[in-house]
């Protein structure tokens, strides 16, 4: 399984804009580097990355008529080519960052609320996921993302 990162978005603030990255500085057990999840505490399994497959909003889209912008999903990373839902439970790289896939990340009402449109059901268990880091380093657009082997 390999893949490759489509799009980097972080957001200053929880409810905040998103903006788009082409490089990003990953902390380990913390997150990315100016996200609203980046973080001291440590005690919060599968929110330093969020993750979400190009694909399924492509199919969102197709299937059901929600269009949504780039970034518009607040994941950080939008991957093209790879199954995300497969990476729950495996390390996995993102470019030289290794993480650890925690979660499903489902859609929830806060995120509905927020872009105004009816995600919830379309999305479900198509939404990406949440991963630990494990390593520091840098992501970048086109970086590979594939199962640590």
């Amino acid at each position: 399984m390999r893949g490759t990162v489509e799009l980097i978005h972080i957001a200053d603030v929880k409810g905040g804009p998103v903006r788009p990255l082409e490089t990003v500085d990953a902390v380990a057990g913390v997150g990315l580097a100016g996200d609203r999840n980046h973080r001291d505490d440590g005690d919060s399994p599968g929110r330093d990355l969020t993750l979400i497959e190009a694909e399924e909003i492509e199919a969102l889209a197709r299937n059901h008529g929600i269009h949504l912008a780039p970034g518009e999903t607040r994941r950080n990373i939008t991957t093209r080519g790879i199954r995300l839902n497969e990476l729950v439970g495996k390390e996995f790289w993102v470019g030289d960052v290794l993480a650890r896939g925690v979660k499903i990340n489902e859609p929830c009402q806060y995120l509905q609320d927020l872009v105004g449109k009816p995600i919830l059901k379309p999305l479900a268990h198509r939404a990406g996921i949440r991963a630990d880091l494990l390593t520091d380093g840098r992501v970048s657009v086109g970086d590979r993302v594939e199962v640590k082997s």
